[in-house]
């Protein structure tokens, strides 16, 4: 599953200050600019987060 958010880094951010698992920061795809990465939810599924402009 993955999750559309505005800033990949600040959620990483979020969700590791709130006790959560990021298996993957916040970066660029390799060879792209696409800034994604991965949280392991509390039943052991990895989500990527997936940094998206909304405006």
């Amino acid at each position: 599953m993955a999750i559309a958010v505005p800033d990949a880094y600040e959620a990483c951010e979020k969700i590791r200050n709130a006790g959560g698992k990021v298996t993957r920061e916040a970066g660029p795809v390799k060879g792209g600019t696409t800034v994604i990465a991965f949280v392991t939810d509390p039943d052991g599924y990895k989500v990527e987060l997936i940094q998206r402009n909304f405006s």
